[in-house]
């Protein structure tokens, strides 16, 4: 899973510790960018994520609606996934996402059925994008 993926993540991230995270991760994953933009509603977010999004990106939306996938599944779905697109994630703002983004969705996953700041969704989606990279490459890092 060498492909470029991107994360469009509302808000910046507002604690030392998750930047840390953020960063590290990030380091280990080539091809990775974060492009963030800025708090409004989700209307507005709608408008700038979809207006981000370019051919041959398909969009993922983070929601705690989406599917549930273990590690595993979750880089399977993504190998899956990338074969002919780059992967878009959107993660919402602290009034999570539109209806109409998610409509806009090719998937809706959930890194959990609870609710994470935007801020531990990203540095949790980061680091589950490295895990499944690593699962993919048969590496050690997933145990």
């Amino acid at each position: 899973m060498n492909r470029k993926l991107k994360i469009i993540a509302v808000g910046k991230v507002k604690h030392n510790w998750i930047n840390a995270g953020v960063k590290e991760y990030s380091k280990r994953l080539p091809g990775l960018t974060v492009v963030e933009i800025k708090d409004s509603n989700k209307d507005k977010e709608y408008q700038e994520i979809t207006a981000l999004i370019k051919p041959r990106e398909k969009l993922i939306t983070m929601t705690e609606r989406g599917k549930l996938m273990d590690s595993i599944a979750f880089s399977k779905f993504l190998a899956q996934e990338t074969l002919d697109e780059s992967l878009v994630f959107a993660i919402g703002g602290p009034e999570g996402i539109s209806a109409n983004l998610e409509q806009a969705s090719a998937h809706c996953i959930s890194l959990s059925p609870m609710t994470f700041t935007h801020d531990m969704a990203r540095l949790l989606l980061i680091e589950q994008l490295y895990r499944a990279q690593n699962i993919l490459q048969n590496g050690a890092y997933h145990k």
